[in-house]
């Protein structure tokens, strides 16, 4: 009977991803754990946050598709089974490793306001408000996902368009059963939506999203036939379907007559934008992000500054180590809020804010024994969200980080008419002070938080990944990266160990911290340690949720094998061949 309850029980400990062996911080001692081991394969690896779209995009490749081909038909395939964190309605970013030039290239997909409405305009539908709304018209801005579809492709892909969505397509028209998490998410914007001031129009919603007006269930079966011929007219006419022919035209329509300020002008108007990649060397290890109107270099900014540290010494999730994450993230995201924007109407600084000298000056105010509780933007000199984030490598080397998103939860709640997808809501995170960098303007690219990221070394690529969640993600990457090179974690426990999560920072759309914030702890990190982190002044609290969603595929160039990894904390999965 002893043995068997110890069986028990130390299978419980196994089972419960939250007690994991940590240094520093930990329940338990020994070697790290996570939930499974990392996926091994050489001739493709896909990791996405819902297994169907896992499988096609295996398929494609198995088909001979490239890895953006791959990406495209997963993200195709989420924005169907995921609707809660993607859709065509919203934006797109990704950062491609191509084996045939041996270079990094950057794509910005992010749409714009509408051009037909001026910050007077949009401060008078406010009616006195002090932010923009992330439900209705008024936070709508265009869809740049089905133009970064189509740029990818024609850079990169190889298969014909139509063979891409058909998984997809087929999928939208048979039906697919619910996943858990994602069943529990849609719950909420089921809830949300009729109930939102802000939301005039819900009967496009409850028609496509709800089943005898209430949320799908898990394990049942979810079509969505509107999208299906979505998809269908996508990959027999392409992009200009969507931005200048019959689906342009009734976004038209559909807007005009719920008062959104997009026009089939704004959809004509859009391009996507080929970036580059941005990267700070961290112990050894080139770490890449794409350059504002993203976060992505507030995670560099936060490594340059953690540099500085011994932090293999200090010890993982430690108290001192996490107060040092935790004021690091203070400071990058007080230039966060002052200076990302758009850079076509604000010159973002980055030469600056990504030098080692300005990071050294940025550490001699972190104080290890205090708390900050007010902390402003730098001077560099010039030299809530709910996302999808997929990864893919194929057999010839090429890897795709990709992240999209509608924004908030499902977005603005906003359906055109038969189209079956929602239009995003990323507009909210425009700022409404006419001197402040991310001020709202027609024509103007919002700060966005969704963010990939890729990892090289000595020229080549090491990782793909990315961690999805809204202003988690910058804080995120930072965890996983040092996870990985200051404590030599795999691919999986790198994603699998216990996370911090810091809110109340200052914000792009002009909101200043001044006491500090609220520093989240999941419960893999010890009672002992949020004890000495209030001592030093945070205030701690326990959360079970909000602490992204991690996928990964590292390259092991010694025995030219891919290793995959998915988070846990998603419905998701990784899979090779």
């Amino acid at each position: 009977m002893r043995l068997h309850l110890l069986v028990v029980a130390t299978l419980g400990l196994l089972l419960q991803p939250e007690l994991y062996s940590q240094q520093g911080g930990d329940r338990l001692v020994g070697r790290p754990f996570a939930t499974r081991s990392p996926v091994l394969a050489t001739e493709g690896m896909v990791a996405t946050s819902q297994p169907l779209a896992t499988q096609v995009g295996l398929d494609i490749l198995k088909k001979g598709g490239t890895a953006v081909d791959a990406a495209i038909a997963a993200n195709a395939v989420l924005g169907l089974v995921e609707p809660t964190g993607s859709g065509i309605g919203g934006d797109l970013f990704a950062i491609v490793w191509d084996a045939k030039t041996k270079k990094l290239y950057g794509l910005n997909a992010s749409g714009r306001s509408p051009r037909g409405m001026s910050l007077e305009e949009l401060k008078k539908r406010l009616g006195g408000r002090k932010e923009i709304p992330v439900h209705g018209p008024l936070p709508v801005s265009v869809p740049g996902a089905v133009d970064g579809w189509f740029e990818l492709h024609g850079k990169f892909g190889k298969l014909p368009m139509k063979e891409i969505l058909a998984p997809a397509v087929s999928y939208a028209q048979r039906g697919f059963p619910l996943t858990q998490l994602i069943a529990y998410y849609w719950s909420i914007s089921a809830r949300r939506f009729p109930r939102s001031r802000d939301l005039t129009e819900v009967k496009n919603f409850k028609k496509t999203y709800l089943i005898d007006g209430r949320a799908p269930k898990a394990g049942e079966i979810f079509k969505n036939p509107d999208l299906a011929r979505t998809y269908t007219i996508l990959g027999e006419e392409g992009r200009d379907a969507f931005y200048r022919g019959s689906l342009a035209e009734v976004i038209d329509a559909y807007c005009k007559r719920v008062g959104c300020a997009i026009r089939k002008s704004d959809l004509e108007a859009h391009t996507s934008t080929w970036v580059e990649p941005q990267s700070v060397n961290y112990r050894g290890y080139d770490i890449w992000e794409l350059p504002p109107n993203g976060q992505g270099i507030a995670a560099l900014q936060m490594l340059n500054i953690l540099e500085g540290y011994d932090l293999k010494k200090i010890g993982r999730n430690s108290a001192a180590y996490l107060h040092l994450m935790t004021e690091a993230k203070k400071l990058a995201f007080a230039d966060r809020a002052k200076f990302y924007a758009d850079p076509e109407f604000s010159k973002v600084p980055l030469a600056g804010l990504l030098s080692k000298s300005y990071a050294a000056t940025r550490r001699r105010l972190i104080n290890r024994r205090q708390v900050a509780r007010v902390v402003d933007a730098g001077e560099p000199r010039l030299d809530r969200g709910d996302t999808i984030y997929l990864t893919t490598a194929d057999a010839e080397g090429n890897m795709v980080s990709l992240i999209q998103s509608n924004y908030v939860g499902m977005g603005s709640g906003l359906v055109p008419d038969g189209l079956g997808f929602i239009l995003q809501d990323r507009g909210a995170l425009f700022a409404l002070n006419s001197s402040h960098a991310n001020v709202y303007a027609p024509g103007k690219r919002p700060f966005h938080t969704i963010i990939p990221a890729f990892i090289t070394k000595d020229g080549q690529p090491w990782m793909s990944f990315g961690l999805m969640g809204g202003a988690m993600q910058p804080q995120g990457h930072v965890q996983v990266v040092c996870n990985l090179i200051d404590f030599g974690l795999n691919v999986q426990e790198a994603g699998d160990a216990a996370r911090y999560r810091h809110e109340g920072s200052s914000q792009p759309t002009g909101i200043v911290m001044s006491d500090g914030g609220i520093l989240s702890l999941e419960s893999g990190i010890s009672d002992a340690v949020a004890v000495q982190l209030s001592s030093l002044g945070h205030r701690v609290r326990r959360t079970k949720g909000g602490f992204g969603g991690y996928q990964a595929i590292r390259w092991d160039a010694v025995n030219k094998v891919y290793r995959g990894a998915s988070e846990m904390r998603k419905d998701g999965q990784a899979a090779g061949f």
